[in-house]
């Protein structure tokens, strides 16, 4: 057996999809309990507010970042969003543009959304990411490699991208829309915190389909074992069709009843998306 069996093996849950909607479904069931303006406040505070747009340019991405620091001091009431996250070409934008206390600047790198490069560009694009002043990498898994069980490159490339970070948080991207299976994202979720990712990031939002609850129950119970055993605390990025006010406090449902307070705050528990921040403002 090698480390990376001998790693899957340890946090074993035998997760079984019927089960796993059941389950979920009962804790969904609290959901409501939460729908408060202070728990809303909260989640506004946990997003990484998000333009990955094919048209992107240095001025439109001026304009979005401009919104962010816009709203500094505007509601006393709300912490800003949590970062920034934008295509690599554009974090030395971000930069000069960012006046907003605490904001974060989140860089995809890596050959975001696919991974289909060579792993010598994904390791520069993270470095000129962080050179350009990324505070934070998302990363895809590689999905090919995932499939036919080459643990061995799969979580050595996230290995290298991680000595490449130098401290910068790294949030790699599982994609469960593709992996669909809850023993697939269980074993991605595994071999992802082994291989030193900080965060575990449900999707890229682009292909496959989005967030999901079951997903993201499996990835909580896979990091509450992966704490138990290694005493080290993985955050959770929930990214991919998050939209409205309802979706968010579902997630964060989750969060609270698997993980616990202790996760309830931007440093462990993030939301990837565009529209959400608007419409929490306006339910607020």
């Amino acid at each position: 057996m090698n480390k990376y069996e001998e790693a899957l093996k340890n946090l074993e849950q035998n997760f079984q999809d019927e089960a796993v909607q059941k389950k979920t479904a009962l804790i969904l069931d609290k959901w409501m309990e939460n729908n408060t303006s202070e728990v809303l406040k909260f989640l506004y505070s946990c997003i990484d507010l998000t333009s990955l747009n094919t048209e992107d340019n240095k001025e439109s991405i001026w304009r979005f970042t401009e919104s962010v620091n816009d709203f500094e001091g505007s509601r006393p009431d709300i912490s800003n969003v949590a970062a920034i996250c934008i295509y690599p070409n554009f974090v030395s934008t971000v930069r000069e543009a960012l006046t907003a206390d605490n904001v974060k600047i989140a860089s995809v790198a890596g050959g975001f959304p696919s991974s289909q490069t060579f792993a010598e560009v994904k390791i520069a694009e993270v470095s000129l990411s962080i050179a350009d002043g990324a505070d934070e990498i998302d990363i895809v898994l590689n999905a090919g490699l995932f499939f036919e069980e080459n643990w061995e490159e799969l979580c050595g490339e996230i290995e290298e991208i991680k000595a490449t970070c130098r401290g910068v948080p790294l949030k790699v991207i599982l994609e469960t829309g593709l992996l669909k299976t809850s023993v697939n994202i269980q074993k991605a979720t595994i071999l992802s915190m082994y291989s030193g990712a900080d965060f575990i990031k449900t999707s890229t939002g682009k292909v496959y389909p989005g967030a999901t609850p079951e997903a993201v129950y499996v990835i909580c119970q896979t990091i509450k074992e992966y704490y138990r055993f290694h005493r080290r605390k993985i955050g959770l990025k929930v990214s991919g069709g998050v939209r409205t006010p309802d979706d968010a406090v579902k997630y964060y449902t989750l969060v609270k009843e698997i993980l616990g307070n202790e996760w309830l705050s931007p440093q462990y528990f993030r939301i990837g998306a565009s529209g959400l921040a608007k419409n929490l403002l306006e339910k607020l």
